[in-house]
């Protein structure tokens, strides 16, 4: 079996256990929007009898690579069944327009609600019980305590936003990555230095400097970085604006010694961090 990111292996991980033998294409920090799969990725790919995606186009690179790839593994979106955040965002540049419509018009984030997570778990459950009906009991048990933790983070999320004051729940990222997170804890993605859902498009001048004004009136103190792009544009309109950049994580889990190896500690770095940067 194949996982695409970190994130979505993590998860697969959880149910399957020992039961399964996964490949995660993806390393740890790598971006899934720009990422370029290798010949082996493309061979794994062929031996295996299913690959987990997160979907909603956040692997563009996936639809050639298994026209390569040939055999006939199992596409398994693990996002299917969950009501996507749908792209409001204009470019002023024709060409930024084309790669966000390339890379698809809805958020492909759906992780950063750990609500949706809990979808996830059913859909790979299913999946891995119609591969493996012996070790259905097995897989129905791991998914049954995995989302026990999913609804015992999401309860301690919602503690831990409660000391941000509602003015301060603001966040201004990289790019448009936490929606979902947004719109279940009661946040506003006020901005994003790249205003996509890819991180492959590119800001205009002008998108630059509505930004900067918009973190000057709102006196917004933080963007947050993640650990998959190069954060080059966000210090110069930090550098520019007085804020500071806090560093979170994304599109990929922390290196196994690091502080967000899992999909649960990934998550608790971040709300620490926005708890951090925005509760006083």
């Amino acid at each position: 079996m194949v996982a695409t990111t970190t994130i979505v292996g993590d998860v697969v991980r959880n149910i399957g256990g020992d039961a399964i033998d996964l490949t995660v294409m993806l390393p740890a920090g790598a971006d899934p929007h720009g990422f370029e799969p290798a010949p082996t990725d493309i061979a794994s790919v062929n031996r295996a009898n299913a690959v987990f995606i997160n979907g909603l186009q956040l692997e563009s690179f996936l639809t050639a690579m298994v026209e390569n790839a040939g055999g006939d593994a199992k596409i398994v979106a693990v996002s299917d069944g969950i009501t996507p955040i749908e792209g409001t965002e204009e470019h002023a540049d024709e060409a930024n327009h084309d790669e966000q419509e390339a890379h698809g018009s809805s958020d492909p984030h759906t992780w950063t609600d750990p609500n949706n997570v809990i979808v996830w778990v059913d859909n790979i459950e299913r999946t891995l019980s119609e591969l493996d009906p012996a070790d259905a009991g097995t897989f129905a048990a791991n998914a049954a305590a995995y989302k026990a933790e999913l609804q015992a983070l999401d309860k301690w999320i919602r503690e831990e936003v409660a000391t941000i004051p509602e003015a301060n729940r603001k966040l201004v990222t990289d790019h448009a990555v936490f929606g979902y997170f947004a719109n279940r804890y009661g946040f506003q993605q006020t901005g994003a230095v790249i205003p996509g859902y890819s991180t492959l498009s590119e800001p205009s001048a002008q998108e630059i400097a509505g930004l900067e004004d918009t973190l000057r009136s709102l006196a917004v103190n933080a963007i947050f970085v993640g650990n998959t792009v190069n954060n080059a544009l966000s210090q110069r309109v930090a550098d520019d604006t007085g804020v500071r950049i806090v560093p979170v994580y994304t599109g990929s889990l922390s290196e196994a010694d690091g502080p967000a190896a899992t999909y649960l500690d990934y998550m608790r770095y971040n709300v620490n961090a926005f708890v951090s940067a925005l509760a006083n």
